[in-house]
């Protein structure tokens, strides 16, 4: 069960003892989460996909071993997780590969300070098994729509698990027009198997506000 779900029901977390849900309370007070914009959610995007399997247990030791990203994610910066929803840059102006430096696109070329600089470390990040046709789903809370979204796929041959993503190591394969909110994008990457990124930029409609995100999949 995804967080976009579990948060719709009574609030009843496994394992989350008082002060753990009273710090978490705190911290979405103090770093804006539940005003912020939104993400990739299928397939998930990093920050996303780790705050939704462990962001009701984030101090649990066994991430260390069961989930090695994600852990040294929190352990970096346990802000980029809470703040899943908000990695993006102001006044890009189309400009994307010109205001993110190959090297860091998963961090948003180190956008919010630095925050999200952990989502650059190469590694054995989790991931849904995909086939080459499937579907992107961008989640909008925030209603801010979308002018366009851009879809690369890392070509044959990337290791993510070894390389940095740069511009050159993806094909843009999807481009869509104006869109409301939560937006569902058909996919085509063939040719690929194996561990991949999804990297999406999404232009929202409200602001020129460029959001930037790494989802990985595993292909075949």
């Amino acid at each position: 069960m995804s967080f976009l779900s579990r948060i719709r029901q009574p609030v009843a977390r496994r394992g989350f003892t008082v002060a753990s849900a009273a710090l978490l309370l705190l911290t979405t007070l103090f770093t804006g989460t539940a005003s912020a914009h939104g993400s990739v959610t299928n397939p998930p995007a990093r920050a996303y996909s780790c705050f939704d399997r462990w962001g009701d247990q984030w101090q649990a030791p066994e991430m260390e071993t069961e989930d090695p990203m994600c852990w040294q994610a929190w352990q970096a910066n346990p802000d980029a997780m809470w703040n899943w929803n908000g990695l993006y840059r102001e006044n890009v102006g189309g400009n994307h590969q010109g205001a993110i430096a190959s090297g860091s696109l998963c961090s948003g070329g180190n956008t919010q300070g630095g925050r999200y600089a952990a989502l650059d470390t190469p590694g054995p990040w989790q991931g849904p098994r995909l086939s080459n046709n499937f579907s992107l789903t961008l989640t909008d809370p925030s209603t801010h729509g979308a002018d366009y979204l851009q879809i690369y796929v890392t070509k044959q041959g990337f290791n993510p698990e070894t390389q940095r993503l740069g511009w050159g190591n993806l094909d843009l394969v999807t481009e869509t027009g104006p869109s409301a909110s939560n937006i569902t994008v058909n996919v085509s990457a063939p040719g690929r198997t194996g561990h991949h990124i999804v990297y999406t930029v999404w232009q929202a409609s409200h602001l020129d506000q460029s959001y930037y995100f790494c989802s990985d999949v595993y292909f075949g």
